[in-house]
């Protein structure tokens, strides 16, 4: 009776182990006053990370994207006011998938200012999605503390209603979802994509913003600075492959 206790005891603390880990949020320096953060869910069985960007500025923190798993809402939040001893702001999400959007009107109902594009606001509401306060009916240059960025939509590319977000002055690119990891063998889900305009969309936002010293993509590694082009590539191949 008593090995059957243990074993069982075992178990328990395996599933909560697995728990932990499922639930957990991985921040990481990105330079000067930006950060990464990387949350977790579990797709088509497989524990999937997603990254999303922070900004702290003199005037609060600028919050790109929200956490894919909706445990993680509230303890994005806490952990930031622990490490800067700041208050979130604003939230943008560049796009209506739920590991961009999904935290939205829980922030909003924070009194955090949240953010997309029209087009983001019709798919979302189409699409039973959560919604967002403010709407951007163009590309917006927002002027936060001592920074300034822009909200670029380049085009159709893994969704409709992508867009990015470009510091010119310190060359960040922040590409979410639209732009691929240098290691991956594919351009993922395409179920709300333009296949025939993805090499095109990639191809403006190269021209938009030239040689960017740091490239976020939405999953996986964001450090090889090849995953713009490597999307490119992949997009362009995908477009010959359908024949568009």
């Amino acid at each position: 009776m008593r090995f059957l206790f243990i074993i069982l005891f075992f178990f328990q603390i395996l599933h909560l182990k697995a728990q932990v880990e499922h639930n957990d949020i991985r921040f990481t320096h990105l330079t000067g006053d930006f950060y990464i953060y990387t949350t977790f869910n579990l797709y088509k069985g497989e524990k999937i990370p997603a990254n999303g960007m922070y900004l702290v500025t003199g005037e609060g923190v600028v919050l790109f994207d929200t956490p894919w798993d909706t445990s993680q809402f509230q303890p994005l939040l806490d952990s930031i006011q622990l490490r800067h001893n700041k208050k979130v702001m604003i939230c943008i999400a560049t796009h209506f998938h739920d590991d961009r959007s999904a935290g939205l009107e829980y922030y909003r109902s924070k009194a955090i200012k949240t953010y997309t594009s029209l087009l983001t606001d019709e798919l979302s509401k189409k699409n039973n999605k959560k919604r967002a306060e403010f709407l951007l009916t163009k590309d917006t240059v927002f002027h936060v503390g001592n920074y300034s960025f822009e909200t670029f939509y380049p085009g159709p590319g893994h969704t409709q209603d992508n867009i990015v977000i470009w510091f010119e002055k310190e060359k960040i690119l922040y590409g979410a979802c639209l732009i691929k990891s240098a290691e991956d063998e594919d351009l993922g889900y395409l179920g709300d994509a333009d296949t025939k305009e993805y090499a095109n969309t990639i191809h403006k936002l190269q021209q938009k913003c030239g040689e960017p010293k740091y490239i976020i993509v939405g999953h996986g590694d964001w450090t090889n600075l090849r995953s713009l082009e490597h999307t490119y590539e992949m997009a362009k191949a995908l477009r010959k492959k359908i024949g568009g």
